[in-house]
């Protein structure tokens, strides 16, 4: 499958910035791992992260391709970002493609994270918004 145009910034981006709407309407950045496959992405995060809430409240997010500490390099498009159900077939391929893109960190580290600090972790499917910002 051949990845979109919206999507072809972030194949070989290390990082991206993941921007989440507020209760207030402000934006939370926060700087993320993500794998590209076609038309859809996939991130990773902690249960307990606040971007959870954030994207459970408002799902349409916004990306842009950035620096590891979280300084914007490019254009933002704008996403709606979907919660995997946990231990389905999507879960475990979000895991793997992450695994695969970054096997030290995705693949060993942050999984190590995740265990130490008990808490479950989460895949999202981040698909564009043809009509973005």
């Amino acid at each position: 499958m051949d990845t979109i145009p919206q999507l072809k910034p972030f194949v070989k981006q290390y990082t991206v910035l993941l921007s989440t709407r507020r209760q207030d309407g402000t934006l939370a950045d926060t700087p993320v791992h993500i794998a590209v496959e076609g038309d859809h992405a996939y991130i990773r995060t902690f249960s307990s992260a606040w971007k959870v809430e954030r994207m459970r409240n408002h799902p349409v997010v916004r990306l842009a391709p950035c620096t590891v500490r979280g300084r914007p390099t490019g254009p933002r498009i704008e996403a709606h970002a979907r919660l995997l159900p946990a231990g389905s077939k999507e879960d475990i391929h979000a895991s793997r493609m992450l695994s695969r893109k970054y096997p030290a960190t995705q693949g060993v580290l942050v999984p190590l994270a995740h265990r130490l600090k008990r808490d479950r972790t989460l895949h999202y499917e981040i698909r564009p918004i043809e009509n973005g910002p």
